[in-house]
């Protein structure tokens, strides 16, 4: 079977972009270049050149891995992506990324796209763990391997916020026009958090180039949702039976997806609301009820998978009982969300576990599991707090903790920045019974749950409970 590429011939039934990817000039660039990337912004820029054309080519670089470069160039960066729903599957090739860059291999070339006056808009989808937040402070983590690195090495930077800040004091430098970073990583605020971390490294640098950024760069926060699991070779022999053709990048997804954006660019923008994007003047109510009640339950779901030998998120779903605690969840969630534009909370809530129980997505319950340090605060700890400053009960979010250190202390591998830490603490807490050894580690749990013995009281209970500790 033949590889992929621009000149394959395809069955009628794939779609694929009108425009010719040739013909574009590259308008965006992404940092982050993944799967979720793939199937998410980039279909919503296929669509929204073919509505509206516009030179917004995207330029798609990895900051880690460089066989998904090559593999993009062998294919001429076509690839394809399967919807899998209760209708069948539904194979899309993806036209709008027309290069590739390794940071590793290429700093230069992406530091030089970054700064061309060609690129309007920066989307980044590169995972929480990857900005060097401090997780007391919010700002810049000190301590951070890449923040460290590029507070004394500007010129070469290994890190996107580093990455970023070297871009835009080259725009500077060279009077560049205005640029829009967009975040779209699931952290509240996420606008808000890559403006603080960016003008903070470049206040270090260069006052300047601080201020010049505060005029000049745009940071509108998004909230994005679809279920996109790691390929596997499932996945790849899927979408060969439906293109025709070998797609070494082959991606599967769910139909549901949904992208909605604070419209506040310097520099012009796609037409995403072409492919069903929304544009709002302030998202904080959408990010909420997605990272409360989608990522929050699939970290309910990952830990309980875990925990019973449930590779996937669709085995959980397979029995009542997990069902019923994921919507139990759902309902100690609802009151910490406020009123949604355009959404019914409770259709809302009956479409996740609709979605996640489609029997069609393979997604890994490890997946979802690792780098729980970066996920908790925004998914658990923050609605915990809402919930007992109110004096409400806070009780599900600690069993939701409660699950989350049983698995720390149950697995053979932490995928987690905070690994060491968490290893240390999950074999003091194994040994005395007791989730104190997390409780002690300085910036893990916020003050509020760790000062309230009601909450911990319940955390050390269902650890008991579940006779890990």
């Amino acid at each position: 079977m033949n590889r992929l590429g621009k000149n394959t011939s395809l069955p009628s039934n794939v779609e694929r972009p009108a425009f010719d990817p040739a013909a574009l000039k590259v308008g965006i660039v992404h940092i982050g270049i993944g799967a979720f990337h793939r199937a998410h912004q980039a279909i919503y820029t296929d669509k929204a050149i073919d509505a509206r054309s516009g030179d917004w080519g995207i330029a798609g670089a990895s900051l880690r891995s460089v066989d998904i470069v090559a593999d993009l160039k062998a294919q001429d960066y076509r690839y394809s992506v399967v919807s899998r729903g209760a209708n069948g599957d539904q194979a899309r090739i993806v036209g709008s990324i027309v290069d590739a860059i390794a940071a590793t291999e290429g700093r230069e070339r992406l530091l030089q796209r970054l700064s061309d006056n060609g690129t309007r808009v920066v989307t980044l989808t590169v995972s929480e763990k990857a900005y060097g937040i401090d997780p007391i402070s919010g700002g810049l983590n000190l301590s951070h391997a890449a923040i460290a690195h590029d507070l004394t090495h500007h010129q070469e930077p290994v890190g996107v916020i580093g990455i970023l800040v070297e871009a835009l004091a080259r725009r500077m430098t060279l009077g560049r026009d205005p640029l829009t970073v967009l975040c779209c990583d699931n952290l509240p605020g996420n606008g808000h958090i890559v403006r603080r971390l960016v003008a903070e490294m470049a206040e270090r640098r260069d006052p300047e180039l601080a201020a010049w950024i505060e005029r000049e760069i745009r940071f509108p926060s998004s909230m994005v949702d679809r279920i996109v699991p790691a390929a596997t070779d499932t996945t790849r022999a899927l979408a060969a039976s439906l293109i025709g053709a070998e797609d070494r990048l082959a991606l599967e997804t769910e139909p549901f997806t949904q992208w909605v954006i604070e419209d506040d660019f310097a520099a012009g923008r796609p037409a995403w609301e072409t492919g069903g994007a929304i544009f709002i003047k302030d998202v904080h109510a959408y990010e909420k009820m997605k990272l409360r009640l989608l990522n929050g339950s699939h970290s309910l779901i990952a830990y309980l998978g875990q925990l019973n030998g449930l590779d996937y998120v669709r085995d959980v779903m397979a029995i009542p009982a997990h069902v019923e605690r994921v919507r139990r969840h759902m309902e100690a969630v609802l009151p910490t969300l406020d009123a949604v534009p355009q959404i019914d909370l409770a259709s809302y809530r009956g479409e996740l576990v609709a979605r996640f129980s489609n029997p069609a997505i393979a997604h890994r319950t490890a997946q979802i599991a690792m780098d729980g340090t970066q996920k908790m605060p925004q998914r658990i700890f923050a609605p915990a707090m809402e919930r007992l400053a109110a004096g409400d009960d806070a009780a599900d979010f600690a069993d939701v903790v409660a699950l989350w250190l049983a698995y720390l202390i149950t697995t053979e591998h932490i995928d987690d920045p905070r690994s060491s830490d968490l290893k240390s603490a999950a074999a003091l807490a194994a040994s005395a019974g007791s989730a104190a050894p997390f409780f002690d580690i300085a910036g893990l749990f916020p003050a509020p749950l760790i000062n309230d013995d009601t909450w911990r009281m319940r955390v050390d209970t269902r650890l008991a409970a579940l006779r890990v500790a």
